[in-house]
């Protein structure tokens, strides 16, 4: 525990407390509140006294309402009795497949810059992080760099699909190579979808339409930033039935069961509000187009995101690290970011912007980052520099 920190997004967050005009740029929660329809559904079952516990892979009719969704979606199936865990958030859907699958000396592979949690739930099991550097490719994983890198030590492979921090989202031809490497290899693949539903440019394709990795996938899942739940803790794990089985042991240990409350709530996400991440993405797509030509206009290398809501310009030119950039542009231009080493070290030099914020306070976060890098820019050319020595 001593050699974990908190996540470098709260670190920076939380300082926004003693910055009461800034724009928060940081955390990746949809400002959106939770459907209407959804919040009815909790209320009435705690009306109802549904307050108890369920069983400990969750109510059935919510596993059941999942696979459906699913199915509907990306044409993939898994058996709501014994294959799909509801858990306290993707978060919760990670750790314990983390611990099922995990052990001291195991290397783990993860594509990076990628959300900093993942880094630390493996050093908890005693495995070791193994980075992909995905700066040289777009943020894209490069299937020959991934096979490089495994090794007899090589348990698992990481995948966040669309990714945080970038936005990227894996091109199904790309998607279809990584497939070929990892289905030679003796190795589980744990996918990350969270955002999938925030796909902003064509179809979300997930690593569980592939049949030939079915045996060895873990998919994560939830309704955080789909439905604007973040606060509901709320995720699921999807895996064939002889890992699923020891996966709910993890779960069933720590958390016991996610909260019925919640689980109501997201049945009816999954059967009444399909529709709700369609006119999300409407608005992120808008606020997305808008950063990143504000960016661009500024000359700070973007690469437009098409998935998730955050996007990762490089900060570079600045002759800084990007705490550095970050806490300078609070500090003086009331504008919160994160650093890009908060998403392992391979993210430094750059940081990430959140578009889950309104219109507005992005042209105005925009415009204050603009005079602010304008003013450095001038400052540094009229810099004088020292003379040789002779």
């Amino acid at each position: 525990m001593e050699a974990i920190e908190l996540s470098g997004i709260r670190k920076i967050s939380n300082l926004l407390d003693h910055y009461p005009n800034a724009i928060n740029l940081t955390v990746g929660q949809p400002d959106f509140p939770t459907p209407t329809k959804i919040k009815e559904a909790a209320i009435h079952a705690i009306q109802k006294n549904h307050t108890s516990y369920t069983t400990n892979a969750g109510l059935l009719e919510l596993r059941v309402a999942a696979s459906n969704f699913f199915k509907m979606k990306y044409g993939f199936t898994y058996n709501p009795q014994t294959e799909i865990i509801v858990t306290a958030g993707a978060s919760g859907a990670m750790d314990a497949t983390f611990r099922t699958i995990l052990e001291e000396g195991d290397e783990i592979i993860i594509p990076s810059p990628i959300y900093t949690g993942y880094d630390a739930l493996i050093k908890l099991t005693g495995a070791t992080a193994v980075h992909l550097d995905t700066t040289k490719t777009n943020f894209i994983p490069d299937p020959q760099k991934l096979d490089a890198l495994i090794t007899p030590k090589t348990k698992a492979v990481v995948f966040n699909n669309p990714s945080n921090p970038t936005g990227a989202v894996i091109p199904n031809d790309t998607m279809d190579a990584l497939v070929k490497v990892l289905s030679k290899h003796d190795i589980f693949i744990v996918s990350d979808e969270i955002y999938s539903e925030n796909t902003f440019e064509g179809t979300h394709r997930s690593f569980a339409q592939y049949p030939e990795l079915r045996d060895k996938l873990f998919l994560i899942h939830g309704l955080s930033k789909s439905h604007a739940m973040t606060g509901w803790r709320l995720g699921f794990i999807f895996a064939a039935e002889k890992w699923a089985t020891h996966v709910l042991k993890a779960h069933a240990h720590n958390t016991l069961c996610a909260n019925q409350p919640a689980q109501h709530g997201a049945i009816c996400a999954l059967t009444e509000c399909t529709e709700v991440p369609k006119e999300m993405n409407k608005q992120y797509i808008q606020r997305r187009n808008l950063v990143h030509h504000r960016l661009t206009k500024m000359g700070l290398p973007t690469i437009k995101p098409n998935g998730a809501f955050y996007i990762f310009p490089s900060i570079k030119e600045f002759n800084m690290t990007s705490e550095q950039f970050t806490l300078k542009v609070l500090e003086e231009a009331d504008v919160g970011v994160v650093p890009g080493s908060a998403f392992t070290p391979i993210g430094e030099g750059y940081i990430r912007i959140s578009f889950a914020n309104s219109i507005e306070q992005l042209e105005l976060a925009m415009d204050r980052l603009e005079k602010w890098i304008t003013n450095w820019r001038e400052n540094e050319r009229h810099m004088v520099p020292d003379p040789p020595l002779i």
